[in-house]
């Protein structure tokens, strides 16, 4: 009886009825979801209207059963032997463990528990009753990745293997020849793979290697590489074709670097994927660089500044004019703070124009420009261009040279706001390295209104992170008294965080606003250190106070922070 009542309801009613969506949004979706052949579910949630973890409480609310989040959780083997992953990924369901006290009700995570089709198949392939419990497709497909992703690369890669060496026996001479024409679906499969289990699992870079005897795989998750993967040599050549031809290169060209660029929509979000391809002694190596636009457009409370840091950031941020620098070394987030401050002050009434190398992330409202060198499109000539476009913020991807800063100078003291990157070690020696491109020291004092040097470190795993007492030399290293206890954590590994004992990064930050003290030392031509002890004094926390105050905080480790406080 209760399977018919469920019939009857459709999911569109059940969010209506419980007021999370209009009735006009409603037949927006319907429209839109015929369209593109999406399920009202995906529909909604593709137009940004609902979010999945509601749509999930919502059924669960009207249907009376339970919710479940998988992350972390873990199945047992004998339950995944039960159904096959083309049926879980058919359905967008897993099931995830036996009622206790009833064995033959499974409890299945489904993210549609109303779709009676699936139940009945599964009820027919198992030979058990089903539980419905509601689920996220997102947690779905990343919990069925987690237990079948590297096993279906695997099988592909197998049936791709197999499929070259049968060819191989046909037509020896044109092996060749098919190596670089390869476009069958294995390997179209296979790469995809590759891309969609990397963004699922937060990685930033995607290593594909070729050693001596085998294809390496390696994600780069929080900063450290892992292997994924790997797979026989034979495979390579048709790995790097595939994404050559996607990546829109020449597949005939193997003896010089080339870059690429690729756009992979995963669970409904788009990736845009920079590709470096670098010939090496046993084959061409690949490695592309994951951002997506929710990645580098985060909410400022989202990049982990402090109630204090947050302050100076927004007072800096306010200047109508004058340079903004935000400095450290690559993979520092960098390009995520300054897409943070220009959709800060992405309004109406303002004009943003960015140069970059390459751009990053496409953000309405905001003018991009790309730098090409073979077209004489240099960072410098944009910039003259651009400051005939009436801006009033421009954004310049890094200064690079001695004439990209002067004009950038030049703009900033001519009433542009201008924000940039460097890289340097501290917010300090970013003056002096200004000094050492030949600004004069005047005009830096004039133009800079503020530094904002940074680093990533690694959070601790909250479900696993272990207590341990602070030893005294620990103590000393945060600036904490050796007298009072201190406790403090150190990684442990779990399922949540595949064992690394992280999860996740966050910014540790020295923010120097420019007062008129520092100003006064800039202009006598005063070196870092007097600049630095200045800013000190006037409050400033150095990248090595942030990190400590993080350990303390039990926020992350006390390996983490050396990693900062080593460059002091």
């Amino acid at each position: 009886m209760e399977i018919g009542v469920r019939k009857k309801k459709r999911l569109g009613d059940i969010l209506l009825e419980q007021k999370l969506i209009t009735s006009d949004q409603l037949a927006e979706a319907l429209v839109e979801g015929k369209a593109k052949k999406t399920r009202i579910g995906e529909t909604l949630v593709n137009m940004g209207v609902i979010k999945e973890i509601d749509i999930a409480r919502a059924l669960q609310k009207q249907l009376g059963i339970g919710y479940i989040s998988l992350q972390g959780y873990h199945i047992d083997d004998d339950v995944l032997k039960l159904v096959s992953d083309q049926i879980m990924k058919k359905y967008c369901l897993i099931p995830y463990e036996f009622d206790p006290i009833n064995p033959n009700v499974l409890r299945v995570a489904m993210s549609d528990p109303m779709d009676i089709m699936a139940m009945d198949d599964l009820a027919i392939v198992t030979n058990l009753q089903i539980e419905p419990v509601a689920a996220t497709p997102t947690d779905i497909k990343s919990t069925i990745d987690r237990y079948f992703g590297t096993s279906e690369a695997q099988s592909m890669a197998e049936q791709y293997t197999k499929e070259k060496l049968e060819q191989a026996n046909k037509k020896a001479e044109e092996t060749a020849a098919a190596n670089e024409e390869i476009d069958n679906s294995p390997i179209v499969v296979l790469v995809k793979t590759i891309i969609d289990q990397a963004a699922r699992q937060r990685c930033s870079d995607i290593h594909i290697e070729a050693l001596e005897s085998k294809v390496r795989i390696r994600y780069r998750i929080d900063g450290c590489l892992k292997e994924a993967m790997s797979y026989d040599t034979s495979l390579l050549s048709g790995i790097v074709a595939r994404i050559k031809i996607i990546g829109g290169m020449d597949i005939s060209e193997k003896r010089k670097p080339q870059d690429g660029r690729i756009t992979q929509v995963v669970d409904g979000v788009e990736y845009d994927i920079r590709v470096s391809i670098l010939p090496t002694v046993y084959g061409e190596k690949v490695v592309m660089r994951m951002t997506s636009k929710q990645g580098l457009t985060k909410p400022k409370s989202a990049l982990g500044f402090s109630q204090e840091e947050m302050e100076k950031f927004d007072r800096i941020l306010a200047n109508p004019h004058g340079i903004i620098l935000v400095t450290g070394p690559t993979g520092s987030g960098k390009s995520t703070t300054l897409y943070t401050a220009l959709s800060e002050l992405n309004t109406e009434d303002v004009n943003i124009i960015t140069v970059e190398d390459p751009v990053e992330a496409n953000i309405n409202g905001i003018n991009q420009v790309q730098v090409n060198v073979k077209a004489e499109m240099t960072f410098a000539a944009a910039l003259r261009s651009i400051l005939r476009q009436d801006p009033d913020i421009i954004m310049i991807g890094e200064i690079r040279d001695g004439e990209t800063a002067s004009i950038a100078v030049k703009a900033s003291i001519t009433g542009h706001l201008v924000v940039s990157t460097l890289h340097t070690n501290s917010a300090a020696a970013t003056i002096t390295r200004l000094a050492d491109m030949g600004i004069e020291p005047y005009l830096i004092a004039d133009s800079t209104v503020g530094v904002i040097a940074q680093r990533l470190v690694r959070r601790l795993c909250p479900k696993c992170k272990k207590a341990k007492i602070a030893t005294d030399m620990e103590k000393e290293l945060l600036g904490v008294d050796t007298n009072q206890e201190l406790t403090i954590y150190e990684p442990a590994g779990c399922m949540d965080c595949n064992e690394t004992g992280y999860k996740g990064r966050i910014g540790v930050y020295e923010i120097m606003s420019i007062s008129p003290k520092i100003k006064a030392v800039i202009s006598r031509g005063g070196d870092s250190e007097e600049i630095k002890k200045v800013a000190l004094e006037e409050g400033m926390s150095t990248l090595r106070m942030s990190a400590s105050r993080y350990v303390v905080q039990g926020i992350t480790s006390m390996p983490e922070m050396k990693k900062i406080s080593f460059e002091e």
